[in-house]
């Protein structure tokens, strides 16, 4: 008699392990974004602490890179180690020749309190500061006087050998001009503009270059030398601006 045969199940295999594997679409460059912000917080922490460890020459150039960065960009040379510290010196080497140049004139010495220089944040700022009995301009006019015309052509020849642009800025006290009024006759407006127009011809005869004028401002009495004395004939300026 023959033997049941019981048929025997095929063997079934265990389905393979599946790994958990975090969506990496979403998850793996979040690290990257933290890491960023920590290394630019870092570098924000590092140059804050550079700027309070260095001089004034250094953070006056910062100051002044960020109030005008189109001018700065195009003037600054980069110093050791990119340090930003040859535009400083530069500024410094062009008030020393300028300073040298005006010594030569006789009448610098009677006119040396008048004649200020300082480094802004636009560039090396010269301001011809008048008197009572006026130094530079004929008093209450536009024409400049013998020795101002002398002092502008001694500046003309300076500047002709930068590259640098310049502006001419002209103030005045905020005494009313000849009784005149805002929406009538010749006022410090005018003769504000007038000096700083005169000045940019004596320069331009004593062989500055037109093209290297760049702005002519007149002020009239808006920005005081002497904020607490708005009638201080120091008030009553032209300033030559040699631009970054």
């Amino acid at each position: 008699m023959p033997k049941l045969m019981i048929p025997q199940s095929p063997a079934i295999e265990p389905a393979p392990l599946r790994r958990l594997v975090p969506d990496s679409g979403r998850r793996s460059g979040a690290w990257k974004v933290a890491y960023a912000d920590f290394v630019t917080a870092l570098m924000a922490l590092f140059i804050v602490l550079w700027l309070l460890n260095s001089g004034s020459a250094v953070r006056q150039a910062v100051s002044g890179y960020f109030k005008d960065p189109r001018g700065y960009a195009g003037k600054v040379g980069a110093g050791p180690a990119n340090s930003g510290e040859s535009l400083p010196i530069r500024v410094s080497e062009i008030r020393q020749h300028i300073e040298a140049a005006l010594r030569q004139a006789p009448e610098f010495q009677r006119m040396r309190n008048g004649i200020r220089f300082a480094v802004t944040g636009e560039g090396l700022r010269i301001d011809l500061i008048e008197t009572e009995q006026g130094r530079f301009f004929v008093n209450g006019s536009s024409t400049p006087t013998g020795d101002g015309e002398h002092l502008l052509a001694l500046l003309a020849a300076e500047l002709n050998k930068l590259p640098n642009p310049v502006v001419i800025e002209g103030y005045t006290d905020s005494r009313p001009f000849r009784d005149a009024i805002p929406s009538s006759g010749y006022s410090n407006w005018e003769l504000s503009s007038d000096r700083a127009n005169a000045a940019r011809r004596v320069l331009h005869q004593f062989g500055l270059a037109p093209h290297r004028v760049v702005e002519v401002r007149g002020y009239a009495d808006q920005k005081p030398l002497e904020p607490n004395d708005p009638y201080s004939p120091r008030n009553r300026r032209v300033s030559i601006v040699v631009k970054f």
